[in-house]
């Protein structure tokens, strides 16, 4: 989606998304399951606790229906400095089996048609804007974003209102 497109959009599954190798992803494979999207970083304070729980997460509710969708994004203090083949080099060393995203912006004019979506549906405190790495949505089995998560709420906090979702 291109320009305001996204303002066009009813649900996630309105979207088109590039992995991180490049390959277009329609959301709307991810239809009936709960998904929590989260921009991602490799040298943030929260990596390795947040990369480590996400792990938990999606290896817990997996084959319960959940879908962890990671975008990594370099807005915040030049955290994810890295190209694609250095992301998945880091996410292999961290065991990630979710799926992770093209590297994209989550702010600003040239923000990801999805997040600014997202950001939309959900906002935030004060503003709508993404305020660091780790900040969480989570969408239900209908493609309708449902909560937005700060960036020091640890993905571990986040099980019992993904359970009331599954």
């Amino acid at each position: 989606m291109a320009d305001d497109s996204w303002k066009n959009a009813e649900t996630v599954y309105d979207f088109t998304v590039k992995n991180i190798k490049g390959e277009d992803v329609p959301l709307s494979t991810y239809k009936g399951h709960v998904l929590v999207i989260v921009n991602v970083a490799s040298r943030c304070g929260y990596t390795g606790k947040h990369y480590k729980e996400l792990v938990e997460l999606d290896e817990k509710f997996r084959d319960r229906g959940l879908r962890i969708l990671a975008f990594p994004c370099n807005q915040f203090g030049g955290q994810e400095p890295g190209d694609a083949d250095q992301i998945c080099e880091f996410t292999k060393k961290k065991n990630v089996q979710f799926d992770l995203f093209e590297k994209i912006n989550v702010n600003g004019d040239n923000a990801h048609p999805l997040w600014k979506f997202l950001k939309h549906k959900q906002g935030g405190t004060l503003v709508d804007a993404i305020k660091w790495n780790f900040t969480k949505f989570i969408v239900d089995k209908n493609g309708a974003p449902v909560e937005r998560h700060a960036a020091n709420a640890s993905p571990a906090s986040l099980i019992p209102n993904i359970e009331k979702y599954l």
